[in-house]
Order: structure tokens, then C-alpha cells, then sequence
């Protein structure tokens, strides 16, 4: 369909319009993601982490070879064709050189055949089947130890996907402490502008000197840089959970408020065991063990004879139809000297079962030693949490008695500037506390080997 002009014109118009529209949408921000509760955002780490899926990857390698060892189970069949073009000389007998220096010979014993360069075209194919029948059990050697490979990295996937939550919660509690300090900040440069507001009122009606407006100005500078940097820090946490869910782009909003003190009712005699029992990177290094056992055995099972089955199905010939042929049988082989490699295998495999036997002796102690120190930790955690609780209502208390003694006349502007910094100190110290609380709380959940 033909346009004319002023159609052109119009549809040309509607295009720009529409790729304008497409490029204003592509350019627009992702919309705020609102409150992001903790349980989402470790859904999101276990959706989207790499390291997630580089695990997942390597469980995935290991069943493969876990199908690759039972193959040797089944009927290998192999199909061939080949073509060659030869010669095919062959030197004269004996007789045949005699005959020519004896000319009372037959005629046909003096036409025996010559040397001739002659090439020739040749055909072949073939489908041949072999069967495993029996090697002593090394195939079932091989598999045992490739499913307890797999095994062991489906463990190592789970360690990491133990790892990844509770970077995320250590990240997600960061970050609400890091907005709880912004907060704190943003209340104490609220508490310098009236302590300003009241020393030029003072000033004003002479009842106060300049010195005391000047020192309320210092305190509120210091108090805005102050919350400078915790803004600073706020945002340096929000980039760092965005990074452990995996989703660096993420937008963050609001947080779930879970930066509050709740008692975690195990003991450190109950969680030992339960670590040992399931901390999966200990459950790893056990099914790597039991891999080491099994290619031990596969390994000295190349010791004996293997039998196979075969069978053969052929055409062969130098012109068209060729000649078909076909066999079955059994083979039977005997391994009688290597170059000492079935030693050196057997002495590689037992050098790793060692190797593995002693990172399981050695995690084993480490994970007690983590168990230890994660209720350390909780321990001195939650009693800094109490005595917090405590100073953050002395400190309140105490700022109360500043600011009335200072709008009485009794107070300097020394007290109140004290009073404040003590209770800024002690709310800092609180939500430090609440966070060491929490972060300890993860890691023994980790420690003991706890999927959440």
C-alpha cells in the first residue's frame, strides 16, 4: 500500500512517539521495594546468589559421574567403516623359481604367479556389542565411590546455602542497626538545636554569656557530622545486604524491626552433638571418606582378570556385495605387570584416604571450637544487652536533670553537653549490643548446623 505525504509524514510522527515512550520507560527507575521482611530477603539469596548456583553446578558434575561409572554396567555397541586402497605384492615360491630354469615342467607349473604392484580398493564395516561379564567387583568399586562423591557435594551445597543465610541475616541486621544509629543521631542534633535555641534565648535576655551559645553551636556542628557518618554507614550497609541476597540492584526501603532481645533456649552441652550430627560440611567429609574407602577397592581390583562378552557382525570385501561374517565369544584378561601403576594407584588412593580422615579429625575439632565461641559470644551478648538497658535509662534520667537545671539557672552548659553525649554513647552502645545479640544468635544456629 502506497502513502501519500502527508500520511508519511504522520506515520513517521506515531514511530518517534512510540520509541520515545519505549526509551522513557527503559530509563525509569525500579520502583521502591517497601518492607522487606528478613524471610524474604533470604528467599531472595537463595534464589539468586552465585555462589548458590556454582554448588548447585558441582552436585550436578558429580551426578553425571555417578552415571558415567554405572555405564560401564551395559552392552558397549560401536559401529565401524572403514576404506583403504593397497597393494598386494607377495613373493614367488621356491617351485615357481625352479620351474623357470627347467623347461620339461608343465605349462601351469611354469604360469605360477609373479610379484605385481597392483592396488586394490577394500570395504569394511562392522557392529560389534561388548559386555561387561566380571571384574571383581571394580565397576561396583567406581560407582560406590562416585555416589558418595555426589553425596558429599550435595552436603557442600547445603553448607553453602547455610553460609549465604546467615550472611544475610548478619547484613540484614546491619543494616537496622545502622538506620536505629541514624535515628539516634538525628534525635541528639534535634536535642543541640534546642539547647541552642535555649542558650540564645538566655543570651538574649542576659541571664547567659556568649560562651554558652558558642559551645551550643560546636556541639551541633559536631552532632551533624556526626550524623553525616551514620548516614554514611546506613547506606554502606544497604549496599552490603543487597550484595549477600545476591541482588546488588535491589532497591531496599524498610526493614522488618527484628533488633530486639529474645533468649534463645538451648544449652551449650545440647548443641555439641546436635553439631556434630548435622553441620553438613562434617557430613561431607564423611560420604569423601567413604569415597576414599571405595576407590581403594577399585583400585586393587585391577589386580585381577576381567571377562567380557562380545560380538561381532562384519562385511568385508574389495567390490560390491561384500561378503558378510560374523563371530561371538568370550575374552578373558589377565593384567601381568603395569610398570608398577595398579601399586601406585593402590598407595595414591590410600595417601587420600588419610588426607580426608584427618580434615574430618580436624573440622570435627574446629566445629566444637566454633560451638564454644558462638555461646561465648551469645553469653557476653546478652549481658551487655541487660547492663545497656540499664545505662540508657540512667543516661535519660540524667540528661532530664541537665536540661531542667540549665533552664532553672544552675546547670552550665557543660552538664547538659555531657549529659547528652552520655546518653547518645549508651543508645549506641544498646542497639551495638542488640545487634552482637542477634549476629550471635545466626552464628550459633550455623554452628550447631540449624537450616534457619
Amino acid at each position: 500500500m502506497r502513502l501519500n505525504p502527508g500520511q508519511r509524514v504522520g506515520m513517521a510522527i506515531f514511530i518517534v512517539l512510540i520509541v520515545g515512550s519505549a526509551n522513557v520507560l527503559a530509563e525509569e527507575p525500579l520502583p521502591p521495594a517497601g518492607l522487606l521482611t528478613l524471610q524474604e530477603a533470604v528467599e531472595l539469596a537463595l534464589t539468586h546468589h552465585p555462589s548458590l548456583l556454582s554448588s548447585r553446578g558441582t552436585f550436578q558434575v558429580n551426578e553425571a559421574r555417578v552415571g558415567e561409572a554405572r555405564s560401564n554396567y551395559l552392552p558397549q555397541v560401536e559401529a565401524l567403516g572403514a576404506f583403504t586402497r593397497a597393494t598386494a605384492n607377495f613373493a614367488p615360491s621356491t617351485q615357481s623359481s625352479q620351474s623357470l630354469s627347467q623347461p620339461s615342467q608343465s605349462v601351469n607349473q611354469r604360469l605360477a604367479p609373479s610379484p605385481s604392484n597392483d592396488t586394490n580398493d577394500n570395504y569394511a564395516a562392522s557392529v560389534g556389542l561388548k559386555q561387561l561379564i566380571f571384574d571383581f567387583g571394580k565397576t561396583t568399586a567406581q560407582v560406590e565411590s562416585a555416589r558418595e562423591n555426589m553425596r558429599g557435594s550435595s552436603w557442600d551445597e547445603e553448607s553453602a546455602r547455610q553460609n549465604v543465610v546467615v550472611n544475610v541475616k548478619v547484613a540484614y541486621f546491619g543494616l537496622l542497626q545502622a538506620q536505629r544509629l541514624v535515628q539516634v543521631q538525628k534525635e541528639t542534633v534535634q536535642q543541640f538545636e534546642q539547647h541552642l535555641e535555649q542558650a540564645e534565648g538566655f543570651y538574649r535576655a542576659g541571664t547567659r554569656t556568649r560562651y554558652d551559645v558558642t559551645t551550643a553551636k560546636v556541639n551541633l556542628t559536631n552532632a551533624q557530622l556526626d550524623l553525616i557518618k551514620a548516614r554514611n554507614a546506613q547506606e554502606v550497609a544497604r549496599v552490603t545486604l543487597a550484595n549477600a541476597m545476591g541482588v546488588p540492584d535491589r532497591p531496599i526501603d524498610k526493614l522488618e524491626d527484628l533488633l530486639s532481645f529474645k533468649k534463645v533456649e538451648i544449652t551449650e552441652d545440647q548443641a555439641i552433638p546436635e553439631a556434630l550430627a548435622n553441620r553438613p560440611e562434617l557430613l561431607s567429609l564423611s560420604a569423601q571418606r567413604r569415597s576414599a574407602e571405595a576407590t581403594i577397592r577399585s583400585a586393587r581390583r585391577n589386580y585381577y582378570p576381567v571377562l567380557n562378552g562380545f560380538a561381532d557382525y562384519t562385511w568385508r570385501g574389495q567390490d560390491y556385495p561384500l561378503v558378510w561374517n560374523w563371530d561371538v565369544g568370550l575374552s578373558l584378561s589377565v593384567p601381568l605387570y603395569s610398570g608398577s601403576l595398579t601399586s601406585y594407584q593402590v598407595a595414591e588412593a590410600r595417601s587420600n584416604l588419610i588426607v580426608t580422615g584427618a580434615n574430618e579429625e580436624a573440622l570435627r575439632q574446629n566445629i566444637l571450637l566454633e560451638v564454644h565461641q558462638a555461646f561465648s559470644n551469645l553469653r557476653d551478648a546478652e549481658e551487655r544487652v541487660q547492663t545497656s538497658n540499664v545505662v540508657v535509662g540512667q543516661a535519660e534520667e540524667n540528661l532530664d536533670l541537665a536540661n531542667g537545671r540549665f533552664q532553672a539557672g544552675l546547670g552550665t552548659t557543660v552538664e547538659q553537653t555531657d549529659a547528652q553525649v552520655l546518653l547518645t554513647n549508651a543508645k549506641t552502645t544498646q542497639l551495638q549490643a542488640l545487634y552482637d545479640y542477634r549476629v550471635a544468635v545466626a552464628q550459633m544456629q550455623k554452628a550447631v548446623g540449624r537450616k534457619e
